[in-house]
């Protein structure tokens, strides 16, 4: 403020220059001028290829559109397009303080249609969104493409768009069109609620944040040795007494079957299909913990709250153990409408190879018997993946190159691979050394390390149709609550996002780093709370 009353002091030294300074004092009083986060009256539009994820294609030109009190949110005779423009008028009512009506029929204003895409241009989730001073039209073949144009309508916003209170704006979307669909059907990111626990608000929040970067699978770690997260009717000790601890001795807790299916309800309402993960043979103390039966010797561990892996074992030889796995996958399954379960299958260093063998043989046809596609780990390829089965690959650019050739095998055998390596995508990483929160196992994972890789061409021999997508794992040994999660998710999860489903001649991290840190205004409105990475040039706050 003494830094103001300097200048103008300065101006008024100066002669003949009374009038301009009037000039100024009313342009700013009529609000030209403003300060903080709310744009400029004569500020452009957000360029339409100023999107995360980028666009496959971006034709600008023509005048903006303009939202205005008198603006109505038109669909057509759908179910589909009315319950994507109930959510788009949520999202924009609170700070536009527009009425913005959802009302059928044409018109000027915002349109969301569904259409025939005869051409097969646009695909199961892609979207046309054409903005000209008439209005936004968003069309698309589905309703998963309809709600991902609206995703990129509210980028195209300015951020302040995302806050809970009435903004001044202007709202206008640039005039222009843009074309999308993804590159891979499966982009995904995986959340550890079992080292520690998360509500169910915590985790439709994270949901809300993944919709917004088009990501359309949450997979949910939901057992480990450190804590079992779901109600199973028939081993009811499992979640009363395996689900009640996590990481150093908290509480832990528990989904309920009306939790569980709450989760999955709120996912598919943001277009998100949950993939639910029971990991076996290993990561099982806290079922070993719950149940003597499930280990050889018949004794029950105690609880585990360590951080260690690679210990536990469920009893291979055992018939009571089969008799588990049918019933838990029977309960889960009947719980999920969406098309996998992940088994996960990793680091079970307690069991012989034969014996991993012969356990997955077994439990595999179990998941299909409930009409589920199996997902499991990449040492799954060390045996035989069921038909359809996907793999998810989490090992390292220096991984041996005998565990990646089993991989690439099963790859080049149908199996579809999921891409999660670790020492790019694994969003539990540390960033640098200075990173309070996150582990370092597989090296410091910064924001471009994390974006600077292509899918399609990481593991040489796996045919490329065998890439069904990538996904980001965060596994929550050092997170504990929602900020945690936020800081070591964001910004990298944009870049996992953008990886699943831009094109890949998009893929170029100078031009993303400025996407992204128009991101980061956003982020602030939304109350996310990032790691302000220094290789990205933010804008001040």
């Amino acid at each position: 403020m003494r830094g103001h009353h300097r200048t103008a002091a300065r101006i008024r030294s100066y002669p003949g220059v009374h009038r301009l300074l009037g000039l100024l004092l009313f342009v700013a009083s009529a609000g030209v001028f403003t300060t903080g986060s709310a744009p400029a009256a004569g500020a452009a539009p957000v360029p339409l290829d100023r999107v995360v994820p980028a666009p496959a294609s971006v034709r600008p030109g023509g005048a903006p559109y303009r939202i205005t009190s008198g603006t109505r949110i038109r669909v057509d005779g759908t179910p589909e397009a009315r319950r994507t423009g109930e959510y788009l008028a949520a999202v924009l009512r609170p700070s536009t303080g527009y009425a913005l009506p959802v009302t059928p029929g044409a018109g000027s204003g915002i349109r969301l249609a569904l259409v025939r895409d005869a051409e097969g241009e646009l695909g199961a989730e892609g979207y046309r969104l054409r903005s000209d001073p008439r209005g936004v039209t968003i069309s698309a073949s589905t309703s998963a493409g309809l709600f991902h144009g609206v995703q990129t309508l509210r980028q195209l916003l300015p951020a302040a768009v995302e806050r809970g209170t009435v903004q001044p704006g202007p709202w206008r979307v640039a005039g222009g069109t843009v074309t999308d669909r993804p590159r891979y059907a499966y982009r995904g990111a995986m959340l550890d609620v079992a080292r520690h626990f998360f509500t169910v608000d915590q985790v439709e929040r994270y949901i809300d944040q993944l919709a917004l970067y088009k990501i359309n699978v949450l997979h949910l770690h939901l057992t480990d040795d450190q804590g079992w997260r779901i109600a199973i009717d028939s081993w009811p000790r499992l979640a009363a007494h395996g689900g009640s601890t996590q990481v150093g001795g908290g509480p832990g807790g528990h989904y309920t079957k009306d939790d569980y299916q709450e989760i999955v309800r709120y996912a598919a309402s943001r277009h998100l299909e949950v993939v639910p993960e029971l990991d076996m043979p290993g990561h099982t103390d806290a079922a070993l913990a719950s149940y003597a039966e499930l280990n050889c010797d018949g004794a029950a561990p105690p609880l585990y709250t360590g951080t260690d892996v690679g210990f536990s074992s469920l009893c291979v030889s055992k018939d009571v153990t089969y008799d588990f796995v049918d019933d838990v996958v029977r309960e889960v399954a009947a719980l999920t409408p969406g098309r996998y379960l992940h088994i996960g299958g990793d680091e079970a260093h307690s069991t012989s190879h034969e014996d991993y063998v012969k356990f997955m043989d077994r439990v595999q046809p179990v998941v299909a018997e409930y009409g589920k596609t199996v997902i499991g780990w990449h040492q799954l390829a060390a045996a035989t993946p069921a038909g359809g089965a996907l793999v998810q690959y989490w090992g390292l650019d220096s991984t041996g190159a005998a565990e990646k050739a089993q991989v690439v095998r099963a790859a080049q055998n149908g199996t579809g691979l999921i891409l999660s390596p670790a020492d790019r995508i694994y969003l539990d990483m540390k960033y640098d050394r200075s990173t309070p929160l996150g582990l370092s196992w597989a090296g410091y994972v910064d924001v471009r390390r994390s974006y600077d890789w292509d899918p399609g061409g990481y593991l040489p021999g796996v045919p490329a149709s065998a890439v069904r997508g990538v996904e980001g794992p965060l596994w929550t040994e050092t997170v504990a609550d929602p900020a945690g999660l936020e800081y070591l998710a964001f910004p990298r999860l944009a870049g996992a996002a953008e990886l699943g489903w831009s094109p890949a001649a998009t893929h170029d991290w100078q031009s993303y780093r400025v996407r992204l840190a128009a991101q980061g205004p956003r982020w602030d409105a939304l109350g996310v709370r990032y790691h302000r990475s220094p290789q990205v040039p933010w804008p001040a706050r």
